[in-house]
């Protein structure tokens, strides 16, 4: 009954705390010519998570993304609401077998184009760990996304960005009730930077290299967020990863 009662209220706490998505509260507009490796996840009605481009043939996401039925990307613009032609449709989403939900771990996709992209002036690639890495304590990083630029605010068309620093991960237990698997910690707790509602799947780049995934945060709280912001640990799922980029199929 103990053991019961725990699991109970660990997934209560998991329904009430955890938010998806990442909308940048106090970031800076991204310039046209920078990190050309976004992309934005779109369903039928538009925009719904954030991207990146790996290879010409794969945009990484978080896998609890897939909710909301993603049919194509967009990449080669950091304005949704300028006309471009560099939509691709999604030819399959890979995932994890051992995700289940959003907040329990293993929030990482792949997205396979139907067509490749093609590497130019307007859109580019951007490098992923090639095997396990650990983020160090306060290295300086950056995250990006569409979305609210606050709590009660409205999304927005222009690419923002904003810099956030690791956070130890055994703090950044003690600070959450329980954190799942393979995640790194940056920005939220203490700071009024980081990420909220409303957009997902964005990259956390530290020293030009993408190293984790926007995953969750709390109670969609955007002023002075009381934890860290969660993402998933990308250099733990390589293996993955590079798997899956080789059969260019999953």
């Amino acid at each position: 009954m103990y053991s019961l009662g725990r699991f109970l209220l660990f997934h209560l706490l998991i329904c009430v705390q955890i938010v998806r998505g990442s909308d940048i509260i106090h970031g800076e507009i991204v310039p046209e010519n920078s990190m050309q490796y976004m992309a934005s996840v779109q369903n039928n009605d538009g925009h719904m998570c954030g991207g990146f481009l790996i290879s010409e043939d794969f945009v990484v996401t978080a896998a609890h993304c897939r909710s909301g039925k993603p049919t194509h990307v967009v990449l080669g613009t950091h304005n949704l609401k300028k006309d471009n032609d560099l939509k691709i449709n999604i030819e399959k989403s890979c995932t994890p077998h051992e995700y289940k939900a959003v907040g329990l771990g293993y929030d990482i996709m792949l997205l396979k184009l139907s067509t490749s992209a093609n590497i130019d002036t307007r859109v580019k690639k951007i490098q992923i760990p090639t095997n396990e890495i650990n983020v160090k304590e306060n290295d300086m990083c950056s995250v990006a996304g569409w979305g609210k630029t606050n709590t009660d605010g409205v999304v927005v068309d222009e690419l923002r960005v904003v810099n956030v620093s690791v956070i130890n991960q055994q703090a950044c237990k003690k600070q959450w009730y329980n954190l799942p698997p393979n995640v790194i910690c940056a920005g939220g707790s203490g700071t009024n930077k980081g990420f909220c509602q409303g957009d997902s799947g964005g990259p956390l780049v530290c020293n030009g290299i993408a190293v984790g995934v926007v995953s969750f945060n709390r109670n969609q709280n955007c002023r002075y967020p009381d934890v860290p912001n969660v993402y998933t640990d990308i250099s733990k799922y390589s293996h993955w990863i590079n798997m899956i980029l080789k059969k260019k199929d999953c």
